[in-house]
């Protein structure tokens, strides 16, 4: 069963643990595409932008976690 699937089902048990394991997934990949926005020269602002947040909630989140990404050349 995929997560969706989970996080429909009609077990609240079941449901509530797809919903934390997506919430987990998206701020894993939220931080790793705003560590590889600012590696590219992006602004806090820009970065605010595509998510809809302030630039100040932005980097407040992320502006701490310098990360280096692993690059395939």
């Amino acid at each position: 069963m995929t997560l969706a699937q989970e996080a429909s089902d009609r077990d609240p048990a079941v449901g509530l643990r797809a919903v934390r394991a997506l919430r987990e997934l998206a701020e894993r990949l939220e931080s790793l595409q705003v560590a590889s926005a600012r590696d590219r020269g992006w602004s806090w602002q820009e970065i605010a932008v595509c998510l809809g947040v302030s630039r100040q909630a932005v980097h407040k989140k992320h502006g701490g976690k310098r990360r280096i990404l692993k690059r395939e050349d």
